[in-house]
């Protein structure tokens, strides 16, 4: 995953349309990445705004659940290499094997996040989450 990977983010349509583009574009930059939820924080709750991949039942999610909640409550991007052994994950999919979940910040506070499966084990690195924290300033003004 390079930075030239997020040109597809440039210049996006605000609202549904936007974020739909930006979740297949997230998807489309790493054979490693199954699903792409892009959630939406409404006071305590995250809400699916798009998404690429498998769907979701979890449409919202309260911040401090899951993984997903997780991130937002403690404001810092989480990675799990193994979803099988961390008490918090909320399932997708049974083949989801890793998660990653970036926030995305604008005006100094949270207001989405990506949420990004993978049936691969130990998907993400450092250097994917430096990668998809730019994504998310990319994305930020569509929230």
């Amino acid at each position: 995953m390079t930075d030239t990977a997020w040109e597809p983010l440039r210049d996006l349509p605000r609202g549904t349309p936007g974020l739909e583009r930006a979740a297949r574009a997230v998807r489309q930059a790493s054979s490693r990445h199954t699903s792409v939820y892009l959630y939406g924080v409404e006071g305590d709750t995250l809400v699916l705004r798009a998404f690429s991949g498998r769907p979701t039942e979890h449409t919202r999610i309260p911040v401090g659940e899951g993984v997903c909640g997780r991130a937002v409550a403690s404001g810092v991007s989480q990675v799990v290499a193994d979803v099988a052994g961390d008490p918090d994950y909320i399932s997708c999919s049974l083949e989801t094997r890793s998660e990653c979940v970036v926030l995305v910040h604008r005006d100094g506070r949270v207001v989405g996040q990506i949420d990004i499966d993978s049936d691969v084990p130990d998907a993400f690195t450092a250097e994917n989450v430096n990668c998809l924290e730019e994504a998310a300033k990319l994305i930020a003004p569509l929230f």
